[in-house]
């Protein structure tokens, strides 16, 4: 059973983000899936434009945490573009037993609460 790659696990949040942007009523602007590329989302609602962070964080770290220095760079870049900054962690662990590895064999467990404003 192989373990899932970081891209692998990092599609998976984006997917888990993206179907909660649209269910809220955002359209996508931008879409970037590629790892260490940032903002993940650009979005629109209400004629506000807002970037979004996806990170997949796995078990046992919390998904609500961030890095503060880094997320200001990129609120930063948005603040140029008029732009709101969203923070978005998707907790991941496997199903069976969190301290194992995700595998693309067996079932996942998602702690996800939502984006976080910066």
């Amino acid at each position: 059973m192989a373990k899932l790659s970081d891209q692998e696990l990092h599609n998976l949040a984006m997917n888990i983000v993206g179907k909660d942007l649209e269910a809220n009523g955002y359209e996508f602007l931008g879409v970037n899936s590629e790892l260490k590329r940032d903002p993940q989302f650009v979005a629109l609602k209400n004629k506000k434009l807002h970037f979004v962070i996806v990170r997949a964080i796995e078990y046992p770290h919390n998904p609500r945490e961030f890095d503060p220095v880094f997320l200001e760079s990129i609120k930063q870049h948005a603040l140029k573009f008029n732009a709101r900054t969203f923070y978005a962690g998707v907790g991941l662990a496997n199903n069976k037993d969190y301290e194992q590895p995700i595998t693309a064999e067996d079932d996942y467990v998602v702690n996800y609460d939502g984006w976080q404003e910066i």
